[in-house]
């Protein structure tokens, strides 16, 4: 642990001079229980459950996400509006909905059974591009496997890292960097993969990503001190070490990055729920959230240092289209690839506070005219781990930090990683984005540990202070407190131990998360659309035999996929058990356009970039009414 506290340790000198008492003692407030349930609720998108001015669209949002909960988590939500309403009365206050007028239905046959397909009975959304009937059949002599499994470029024989141009982003769980590559405000850490047609033995297949139910259904072992199916079959292969990762279901590998900003955002509610009932089956009570500390601004507007992610990323983009990582982030991590990855000690060994200061303050002063060839690899990463530090809103978000203190409580690895990916998944986006990035920056560090002496626990110690929030009181504490703060000590550096080691899991969306957010859309589009008995049977007799047989057809497999930047008509499609999302983009692609992908749009999914390798009829049984659409 000495590596730990010396990290530790050289945090806390450097605040020392920085850090005012009244911001320390506003830091250990903790938030009362009205403020944390009503959070919470916020959180998991019914804020119109416990406020009086949410818009008239909350309620029916509301309304359509406790449909799709699954009895445990609809028992979670009921759990905390009650705990809500009952703090409110011990107050003399009204609560401003009852829980027994939200949850009129929750003991029926449907809340039991879980997530279900999403039905398709809705009445389609008309089309919004011309069609023609040109229709293309592929051959299906050949066959090839319904399960896609990955290999990571990191994990190949001889380490080649593939390049990407950085506008182009291809939805898989693996990010690489490319150590000679120059630095640049426009080097992103672009995903790859590569494609093996068997499996390696170097990993594990992480298959419980392909279940239809939550996470939190298959733990009530874990309450009586047993382990469940996931902890014997996963624990008793004796590859503990190995890292987790994805392997694709037929409807395609989707990453956070796949969805549109709406799905997200019902993604994020389901998660948040999720996350609690999963804690809550094994066991776990999350601690007391603390309020976020007031800090004072130290310097002009156009710093880079102690400046939230949104505000740097707005800057930057002004001068980079489409950058999703700051800049200043991007330049340290290139510096420390092009010639740090195989310093020893690297990220261990501190710096001169003297020069980082200095380097700091002109990093905040020249901005984008700063000279990076005069930082030095020991500099760089101290600046990395400073910039990290001196977020306004930490990388982990102060919503979420005590989550993850939470995690400390499980036992098991596999339900911390679980745990770990809905965490990754609430994340906001450039949080999200450049949590990414440096963990894809630690696997590097790593995979030269010959060279650096940095193995990935090394590294975890290292980071794990700056990560997470760790005072260090020394012999000031009694020796059952000494006890604690070392075993949350090794906590939080093993939680970024696992970070690093499964990062591929993380940014990957389950089915049944997937399959509530379906059921969510519908729900919504169903009350949006929804039509009377008179207004129905107007429709049914306008609707002409041309239309009816372009129903039969689409109810057949024959798909139109549209691609605006090509052509001005739609390309009607055959589908077969055998048709993969490449095969479909294949057909557009020209010497001179730009690398493009298939999109499904509208139905039950707002928008969804679809993986190369996932079977489209896969995808059209689940979501048949929408729109087929290729585009950057």
């Amino acid at each position: 642990m000495d590596t730990y506290w010396r990290e530790v340790r050289s945090i806390e000198e450097e605040q020392e001079e920085e850090q005012e008492e009244e911001e320390q003692e506003e830091e250990r407030k903790s938030m009362d229980e009205v403020e944390l349930e009503e959070a919470w609720l916020t959180e998991a998108g019914l804020s119109s459950l416990v406020s009086v001015s949410c818009t008239e669209e909350a309620p029916a949002a509301a309304e359509a996400l406790l449909s799709t909960l699954t009895r445990q988590q609809a028992a979670t939500v009921r759990t905390r509006l009650d705990n809500y309403n009952q703090t409110l009365k011990t107050r003399n206050r009204q609560p401003i909905r009852d829980v027994r007028d939200v949850f009129t239905e929750t003991d029926d046959d449907s809340a039991e059974r879980g997530p279900a397909p999403p039905s398709h009975r809705h009445e389609s959304p008309p089309s919004r591009y011309h069609t023609t009937t040109k229709t293309i059949r592929r051959h299906t002599h050949t066959v090839r496997q319904t399960l896609t499994t990955f290999v990571f470029d990191d994990q190949l024989p001889e380490h080649t890292h593939t390049h990407t141009h950085p506008p182009t982003h291809t939805p898989s769980p693996t990010h690489t960097h490319s150590p000679t590559h120059t630095p640049s405000p426009t080097h992103t850490h672009s995903p790859t993969h590569t494609h093996s047609p068997s499996p390696p033995v170097s990993w594990r297949r992480a298959d419980w990503l392909l279940r239809d139910s939550p996470y939190s259904e298959g733990v009530a072992e874990h309450k009586g001190g047993g382990a469940c199916w996931d902890c014997v079959h996963f624990h008793g292969d004796e590859s503990g070490d190995l890292p987790l990762v994805p392997v694709s279901p037929s409807q395609g590998l989707t990453c956070a990055d796949d969805l549109s900003s709406c799905d997200l955002r019902r993604l994020g509610f389901i998660s948040h729920i999720e996350l609690s009932t999963f804690l809550l089956a094994m066991g776990v009570t999350t601690t007391k959230r603390s309020r976020p500390p007031r800090r004072r601004r130290r310097r002009h507007d156009g710093g880079v240092f102690a400046v939230p992610l949104t505000s740097l990323l707005e800057n930057d983009r002004k001068t980079f289209t489409g950058v999703k990582v700051p800049v200043v982030f991007q330049k340290l991590l290139c510096i420390l690839e092009q010639s740090g990855l195989q310093t020893e000690g690297i990220l261990r060994v501190p710096g001169s506070a003297a020069r980082l200061k200095y380097l700091r303050r002109e990093i905040d002063r020249c901005g984008g005219g700063f000279d990076w060839s005069s930082v030095r690899q020991v500099e760089a990463a101290g600046l990395l781990k400073l910039f990290i530090r001196e977020l306004p809103t930490p990388l982990l978000t102060h919503t979420h930090l005590s989550s993850y203190r939470a995690l400390l409580g499980v036992s098991s690895e596999l339900h911390q990683v679980q745990a770990l990916q809905l965490l990754t998944l609430l994340l906001p986006e450039a949080h999200r984005d450049t949590l990414r990035a440096l963990l894809v920056f630690l696997r590097q560090v790593v995979s030269h540990q010959d060279q650096n002496r940095m193995s990935v626990w090394n590294v975890s110690m290292v980071m794990a202070p700056n990560l997470f929030t760790c005072p260090h009181h020394g012999n000031k504490l009694s020796v059952a407190k000494q006890q604690e703060e070392m075993e949350e000590a090794v906590g939080g550096a093993r939680l970024v131990q696992l970070m690093i080691t499964h990062q591929d899991l993380l940014w990957t969306v389950p089915n049944f998360l997937l399959s509530q957010v379906r059921r969510m859309n519908q729900a919504s589009n169903q009350k949006q659309f929804d039509l009377t008995r008179a207004t129905r049977r107007l429709l049914k007799r306008r609707t002409d035999k041309k239309d009816q047989n372009q129903i039969t057809e689409l109810c057949d497999g024959l798909i139109r996929v549209h691609a605006p930047l090509h052509t001005k008509v739609s390309m009607a499609i055959q589908l077969d058990g055998q048709m993969r999302a490449r095969d479909v983009m294949t057909r557009f692609e020209c010497d001179n356009s730009s690398v493009q992908r298939l999109y499904e749009v509208g139905g039950n999914i707002c928008e969804r970039r679809l993986h190369p390798d996932c079977v489209l009829l896969d995808v059209y049984r689940v979501n048949p009414h929408c729109d087929w659409l290729i585009k950057p």
